[in-house]
């Protein structure tokens, strides 16, 4: 996890006051117990909640967002630790790519020097403070104590709150949520009848994250406004990067239960981790992760009084992926579940396609049963019109290959009636690693339904074949129906933030120079909210499906346009079944939506260049505007294919 480098004088008096608060009263310690999202007891230690506070009440949230922010490449390689940058960016110069490890996705063995993962000898803490030992004299202390009459627990909770930032929040308990960017979607409109009146969004919405010093709009979101602190009772969270002072201040740990969803090293490392995260206040999940793979997935589960919260995010948890420091932009999907009141109702309670698909991934990655178990006390019926699409990082045979890895992809799209042969897809991506021609056709079949195996009986065809001829033959047919959206160094060079921030943004020169890499599909990125750079992973696709309607649909999650985020399908030498490999933990959702005919302003939306701009697409196919009012579309669309023109060259981070 990443967090503040500090010591001398802030930890020593971070800790006199912890230990002054500590002696003030006592409370009765609770014991473990099982924790589980529909559960109302939410009791912590609140002498330990409160030191906790105060010792991050008096922080300047200035000088602690990012201070060791990494730079990872998201497509496989390790993540990398590195100085906090002037202006809270992560880490892009070229000095920095000292600390890169080059380490490309689909390659079979690591840098030396490097982790995959947090550095063993920084386990979780606040501050840097020796949590273990702070609690356990705190706990003897207690043991040999009686409460000084006259303290006034509650007073001193409310007096030491965490701080949240000085942006205010965009509504409160007492507003209703706007609702004009509330999903259009294929299917039939299911309401709940249960709580549905307290959700806020009770059918699903996409929304960009807000950016600091960026005009607020209907289509933005902060962190405060998801997380809602004052009622949140449980949190779920996972993320690929960490800020973990800046997470807490989002969060009011005296009333909310933590399950971190995170990577460690070792079991060594795991320990550790447990072992500094606050006398049991925080719990972890540590999914099985291979040498190669990273778990990248991004997903939060919060538990309120009435209801579960769903989030899919594309951005991490750390400042500049919520838009605090003004110079990044993602996506984000939620949706709000009711809670089924009747108790006899759970034991019946079937989970959509989406619930269950959910349920597999929480489960693969070892989330403690009780909580996955108790899903099943909340309506998932308003996401049956969504697909809940992950990648495991392992290896799949038997029948669970269909349901991950782009093959999960396909089925999801064939499941919920998407399928179609004429399409064009266009993938906003904020890494390119090492893409094949491969690659290519699996993401874009599995676009159009097919479960992998199409796939792979034409790619295995083409090995009988000439390579060359059969690879240009093969790619013929969806070369004008392709577009990947990377940013230019011009763009970077320009944006608010300049290179410094670019450093989550990375492709690498070896693999854009490789031979087998389609530089001609990749097309420059940028953002209709000008200046801003885009950590988001999103594809559109838009097709018309033979004698119906035009069908469109977006994917908005974690997955960047790699082999280790989407897998690759093969066969078992033994029993010539199939097999797919998958180096990364992903996750994200696939987002029906229907044509908007009427007029909308598409300030906040996709920004189309010209009216002539279907010169190289299916005649019979909407263009980007068909997501208007339904899916903020982030880019200018169309723009300039870089190995076209070759009159820009993208941003090749060990390059600059």
């Amino acid at each position: 996890m990443a967090g503040s480098v500090n010591n001398s004088d802030d930890d020593d008096a971070d800790l006199k006051r912890a230990i002054k608060l500590s002696l003030a009263g006592s409370s009765s310690h609770s014991g473990n117990h099982v924790i589980e999202l529909s559960s109302d007891d939410s009791s912590n230690d609140e002498e330990l909640n409160r030191a906790i506070a105060l010792s991050l009440a008096d922080d300047d949230p200035d000088a602690t967002a990012s201070e060791s922010e990494g730079s990872p490449d998201e497509n496989g390689q390790s993540i990398v630790y590195q100085p906090k940058q002037g202006n809270g960016c992560p880490a892009g110069t070229k000095e920095d790519t000292k600390r890169l490890q080059e380490q490309p996705s689909a390659e079979p063995s690591q840098s030396k020097g490097q982790s995959s993962g947090p550095p063993a000898g920084r386990p979780l803490g606040l501050k840097g403070v020796d949590r273990k030992k702070m609690e356990e004299d705190r706990l003897a202390r207690l043991a040999s104590k009686r409460k000084i009459p006259g303290f006034d627990q509650e007073t001193q909770g409310k007096e030491n709150k965490l701080r949240t930032g000085s942006a205010p929040q965009l509504w409160g308990p007492g507003r209703a949520p706007d609702t004009k960017t509330e999903i259009k979607v294929v299917g039939p409109s299911l309401s709940s009848s249960i709580g549905s009146q307290c959700l806020r969004f009770p059918k699903g919405v996409v929304k960009k994250t807000f950016a600091r010093g960026v005009p607020r709009t209907d289509d933005d979101i902060k962190i405060e406004e998801i997380f809602q602190k004052d009622e949140l009772q449980m949190a779920v969270l996972s993320s690929f990067q960490w800020d973990e002072e800046w997470m807490l201040s989002k969060i009011d740990v005296r009333k909310t239960n933590i399950c971190l969803i995170a990577f460690a090293n070792s079991k060594e490392q795991q320990e550790e981790m447990k072992a500094n995260a606050l006398g049991g206040t925080i719990k972890f999940c540590f999914p099985p992760t291979s040498a190669m793979g990273n778990m990248h997935s991004k997903l939060q589960l919060l538990k309120f009084a009435s209801h579960l919260r769903i989030v899919v995010p594309t951005g991490n948890l750390v400042p500049y992926d919520w838009g605090e420091t003004g110079v990044m932009e993602n996506m984000v999907f939620i949706i709000d579940l009711p809670v089924i009141e009747e108790p006899d109702r759970w034991a019946t309670n079937a989970l959509t396609p989406f619930g269950q698909e959910l349920v597999f991934f929480l489960t693969s990655q070892g989330l403690e049963h009780s909580l996955v178990k108790s899903l099943e006390k909340y309506d998932f019926t308003e996401t049956s019109r969504y697909a809940f699409v992950h990648t495991i990082g392992t290896t799949h045979t038997g029948d669970d290959w269909k349901r991950t890895g782009y093959c999960g992809l396909g089925r999801a799209v064939a499941t919920l009636g998407l399928a179609a042969d004429a399409i064009e897809l266009d993938y906003v991506v904020s890494s390119l690693g090492s893409v094949s021609h491969d690659l290519i056709t699996a993401i874009y079949y599995a676009a159009q339904g097919d479960d992998g195996l199409g796939e792979y009986r034409e790619r295995s065809a083409r090995a009988k074949q000439a390579k060359a001829s059969s690879v240009e033959e093969a790619l013929r047919r969806i070369n004008d129906h392709f577009r990947v959206y990377f940013p230019s160094r011009h763009m970077i060079e320009q944006s608010r933030g300049g290179r410094q921030c670019a450093g989550t943004i990375n492709a690498q020169l070896k693999w854009w120079d490789a031979d087998s890499f389609p530089r001609h599909l990749v097309h420059e990125s940028q953002n209709v909210r000008s200046g801003l750079l885009m950590h988001s992973k999103l594809i559109f696709v838009r097709s018309k499906q033979s004698g119906k309607n035009l069908v469109s649909w977006a994917y908005v999650g974690s997955a960047n346009l790699s082999e280790s985020a989407w897998g690759r399908l093969t066969k078992e030498k033994q029993t010539g079944n199939p097999k797919l490999t998958c180096r990364n933990w992903e996750c994200g959702v696939v987002v029906p939506v229907l044509p908007v005919t009427d007029n909308h302003d598409n300030s906040n939306g996709t920004r189309l260049l010209n009216s002539n701009s279907r010169a190289t697409l299916n005649t019979d196919i909407p263009d980007m505007s068909v997501f208007l009012g339904s899916i903020p579309v982030p880019i200018i669309w169309p723009s300039e294919a870089y190995g076209r023109t070759g009159a820009k060259r993208p941003w090749l981070f060990l390059e600059n």
